[in-house]
């Protein structure tokens, strides 16, 4: 039953399938985004909160690409606060808490609006392909559509599976009905699926909860919005609130760890490392006399709150009884219980550095079902599958950042090159440029990108060509602005810091860590009326410039090795020296550059130094073979 034919396809509608489509959409591709049910679009069936640390880079990122998410979050956002304050900027991370409801709202209104764009409610049961190359989708009603590319972004409802203590039952998570079919049909493609796990703490009702009790926890007075193009005065709406488990709470757990579904043995799906359900804190860390969790608001108009950091698979009765022994919580009413959540995902080794299938032409991935856990990283998944769909089917080639322009990058050459054996989530030490890549820089990072691509108007990039034209032009005065030790001494003690002995250039002080652009704007009679982002750029370039320079020396390094091409149809087996582990890894990877053969589990630098060796050569091979 062929109903209609699209450029593109996007199965899912959560954080990655809606960056997916409107990314293919405003690229111009003609583009079907099918979801089990328009109520669940863009759905936070966790935590209603976006951003994190090293979350924030990632939504910050995907705003400076042309990506909607930081756009929806400062829409929607109750609370906003960044983290890591007290330590230095490359960690500074933003977090906000958003209404649940409202973002749903605005992202479904902006896909509605969003021309070539076409939602659809109908659960996809097969991709369709002939010749290796994918051809469209079938639906569970048997209706057919055609696809030059589709992108799969299942989330957690592909074949989803619920567990309440000893209870299970297959459901998506919010009760949504899963996508059981869809598996068979990726597995007939030759993709390999696993079962990962996640899970969500319970949902309170506010009047059961003692506020009084609780620790409360308020947003930043001056708020640091999440898109580069929002020049709004944003302003808290809520409170959060921090609690903390005791030794009641542990006892009641360990009393009944045996009924626990993970831990009774009834879930086969690998859990996130870095979100431990409550059991797992208790058992795992018995020396810590208690654990923070935080209670935060769903949204303005409900009275449904969020326990974050507690959740459970524990059955419904113990989690009533744990957690009335927390301070604040003795009364608390469940409005919905905690759960565990299984799910298949691929394996992502299987992916390019695309995010393109590589055994499947036209095929890509995004979000969980790549492996990864959280909204952020989801969104920034779906964002570069839907971009590179686009390419693909376009005849371009495509979009693909290294670890040194992002830490989209780096997620995603950890996902096709390392795997992931566990729910990845992003971190600020997965990256070894993090100095180059703060959160208050993506804009001069990708913007640049997201204009050449296409998601970004001339009007937006000429802004980003005047603001980086600002922030040199001040560097380079503050390196001609002459301070004499009569004028500056006094600040400089007042700072804490050793005192001049003779002049100084003004940029010499700022780069003090105790002073600041702004600390010194007294001492300089020609300073010009900057913006307050251009302000910070100044200050933080100038601050760390050796050691940005030291990290631009190790960026060129790790490039060379990038632009040392390795065929994609290269037997590894036949080269001489590489140890048998090397041949196992590489064959599977296939890797597209000797670089990103450096960093594959299981290749260590003796195999890099023989792949140079041959890749040399097999040039002069070549070049040998050109010659009359």
């Amino acid at each position: 039953m062929f109903i209609e034919g699209y450029d593109i396809i996007v199965v899912g509608a959560g954080h990655a399938g809606c960056e997916a489509a409107l990314a293919s959409a405003r690229l111009g591709a003609k583009t079907a985004l099918f979801t089990l049910t328009l109520d669940a679009l863009a759905n936070m069936p966790c935590n209603p909160s976006i951003g994190g640390t090293a979350k924030g880079h990632l939504v910050k990122e995907i705003d400076a690409l042309g990506g909607e998410m930081g756009k929806a979050a400062d829409a929607t956002f109750l609370q906003s606060r960044m983290l890591n304050r007290g330590r230095g900027p490359a960690v500074h991370s933003l977090r906000v808490q958003a209404d649940r409801t409202r973002y749903h709202e605005y992202m479904k209104k902006t896909i509605e609006s969003c021309e070539n764009l076409d939602l659809k409610q109908g659960e996809v049961v097969k991709v369709l392909f002939k010749d290796g190359k994918v051809t469209g989708v079938q639906t569970r009603i048997g209706s057919e559509f055609s696809a030059k590319a589709v992108i799969i972004c299942s989330g957690t409802y592909l074949k989803g599976k619920i567990f309440v203590g000893e209870s299970s039952y297959e459901s998506g998570p919010d009760a949504v009905y899963p996508a059981n079919f869809l598996s068979d049909s990726l597995k007939e493609l030759g993709i390999t699926l696993r079962r990962f796990k996640t899970g969500t703490p319970a949902r309170v009702h506010r009047r059961s909860i003692n506020f009084d009790k609780l620790q409360k926890q308020d947003g930043d007075e001056e708020i640091v919005p999440f898109s580069f193009e929002n020049h709004k005065n944003l302003e808290n709406k809520v409170s959060c609130y921090i609690a903390y488990t005791n030794e009641k709470t542990h006892e009641v757990i360990r009393k009944n760890i045996k009924r626990s579904a993970m831990y009774g043995g009834q879930i086969e799906g690998i859990g996130p490392r870095y979100c431990p359900s409550i059991e797992d804190k208790i058992m795992r860390f018995s020396d810590k006399p208690r654990h923070q969790l935080f209670i935060e608001p769903m949204g303005l108009n409900t009275d449904e709150y969020y326990l974050q950091g507690m959740s459970t698979s524990l059955p419904e009765d113990v989690q009533i009884e744990f957690l009335r022994t927390i301070e604040g919580l003795e009364n608390i009413e469940i409005m919905r219980n905690a759960y565990a959540i299984e799910y298949d995902c691929c394996d992502s080794t299987e992916l390019l550095p695309t995010l393109e299938f590589k055994q499947v032409s036209g095929l890509f991935g995004a979000g969980q079902f790549n492996g990864t856990s959280g909204y952020e990283e989801a969104a920034a998944q779906g964002l570069i599958a839907g971009i590179n769909a686009v390419r693909k089917i376009s005849g371009k080639d495509g979009i693909v950042l290294d670890r040194a322009s992002s830490y989209i990058g780096t997620l995603i050459d950890d996902l096709v090159t390392k795997g992931c054996m566990d729910p990845y989530r992003m971190l600020t030490s997965r990256s070894e440029y993090r100095l180059l890549l703060r959160q208050d820089n993506a804009d001069q990072r990708l913007t640049p990108i997201g204009y050449e691509v296409g998601l970004i108007s001339q009007e937006r990039y000429d802004r980003l060509l005047e603001k980086v034209s600002q922030i040199k032009a001040e560097i380079k005065r503050l390196w001609g602005v002459n301070i004499s030790p009569k004028d500056a001494n006094e600040y400089l003690e007042e700072c804490g810091t050793e005192p001049l002995q003779t002049g100084a250039k003004l940029a010499q002080i700022i780069r003090r860590p105790q002073c600041s652009y702004k600390g010194t704007a007294f001492l300089d009679k020609e300073r010009p009326d900057l913006p307050k982002d251009v302000q910070e750029q100044v200050d933080l370039s100038i601050k760390y410039e050796g050691y940005i320079k030291i990290q631009l020396e190790q960026v060129e390094q790790m490039r060379k090795l990038e632009r040392k091409s390795l065929p994609s149809d290269l037997d590894y087996s036949k080269i001489r020296g590489l140890r048998l582990e090397a041949i196992e890894k590489l064959g599977k990877i296939k890797p597209l550059s000797v670089g990103q053969a450096s960093r594959i589990s299981g290749v260590n630098p003796a195999d890099v130094s023989v792949l140079l060796v041959w890749l040399e050569q097999n040039r002069r091979d070549k070049n040998s073979k050109d010659k009359p």
